[in-house]
């Protein structure tokens, strides 16, 4: 682990030692600012759960095409269910990345606004347990993204509880990620290429693989891997537009590996946790200043979810 990218401990922010607490969200914001990534223990999740979701996971991803692809479905726009290899292009980018996926998304109660805006659930019917164990880390990654929210609140000088509201049945994603062994030249392909993600703030399981680089404001690229029993926190494009790019989104990438290790997979889950589509993302007043003036136009987190969707060539 690079000493640039701190790790933190949650149980710190959820303790009653005002010291542990102040200082976690300093080390938080500290880090958010300069390079955009953090790793946290004590996330919530345990060995056991995790070990049956990578099981469960590599059951799915071990089906067969035509059994998977009875789950791709286009008019999700790639945001549940199974989206096949080669489907994905980083923005910018003509090569597609060399993965395949799954998203869970989130569940909504029937009398929510937002009910008929989300895409549906989809259901894998030859693995019943992938579903329940999806949505049981889905719960988990949001409640513990929800203390990491808090403290960037405190951070930005914002009550405690401001996100609460804002992200609660918002649109996140927990994303199963399969990464195939590599068969032949890429042809200038990776498993991920350079990117920001679209989100509020991400969180990594699975980094504990090489592979995985971050670029810092200073434009270099330090490999990232998490220690055991830790998880990788990063910011998204909404949180740095929220903030006028004060905390940093930072650019990564999924590099393929040495060429002895070709034969291997790799499986990360990432979940990407979103607002509701009605949060304004307009940059806070309080991180406009002299120095550093507005950037970013005003807009709605779903209309820059509909925009970066498109980009991705995820719809048309």
């Amino acid at each position: 682990m690079s000493d640039t990218i701190p790790s933190l401990d949650l149980n710190d922010f959820k303790s009653d030692n005002l010291e542990k607490k102040e200082k976690f969200v300093q080390t938080l914001g500290k880090a958010y600012e300069e390079v955009g990534f953090i790793s946290l223990k004590n996330y919530g999740l345990n060995t056991s759960i995790e070990e049956k979701l990578y099981e469960e996971v590599q059951k799915f991803f071990n089906l067969p095409l035509d059994k998977k692809m009875k789950y791709e479905r286009p008019e999700l726009n790639g945001q549940r269910g199974y989206i096949s290899f080669g489907r994905e292009k980083a923005k910018g980018y003509q090569q597609s990345d060399l993965k395949e996926f799954w998203h869970f998304g989130q569940e909504l109660d029937d009398d929510d606004p937002l009910i008929n805006e989300y895409e549906p659930n989809v259901n894998c019917d030859e693995l019943p347990n992938f579903n329940v164990i999806g949505r049981k880390v889905f719960s988990i990654l949001e409640s513990t993204g929800l203390q990491i929210l808090k403290a960037l609140a405190l951070h930005l000088d914002l009550d405690e509880n401001y996100f609460d509201s804002k992200v609660k049945g918002g649109n996140s994603i927990l994303r199963a990620i399969h990464y195939p062994p590599i068969t032949s030249e890429p042809k200038g392909a990776v498993r991920a290429a350079a990117h920001g993600d679209i989100n509020l703030i991400t969180i990594l399981m699975g980094a504990s693989a090489s592979g995985l680089e971050v670029q810092n404001r200073k434009g270099e690229w330090i490999p990232v891997t998490a220690l055991p029993n830790q998880v990788v926190v990063n910011i998204g494009d909404m949180m740095s537009r929220f903030t006028n790019n004060k905390l940093h989104s930072s650019i990564h990438q999924v590099v393929n590996p040495p060429k002895e290790e070709w034969n291997k997979p790799r499986f990360s889950i990432p979940f990407f946790m979103h607002p509701r589509s009605e949060m304004s993302l307009n940059c806070l007043s309080s991180c406009i200043t002299e120095d550093n003036p507005k950037q970013y136009a005003d807009i709605t987190a779903g209309q820059f979810l509909e925009e970066r969707i498109k980009e991705l060539g995820l719809k048309k």
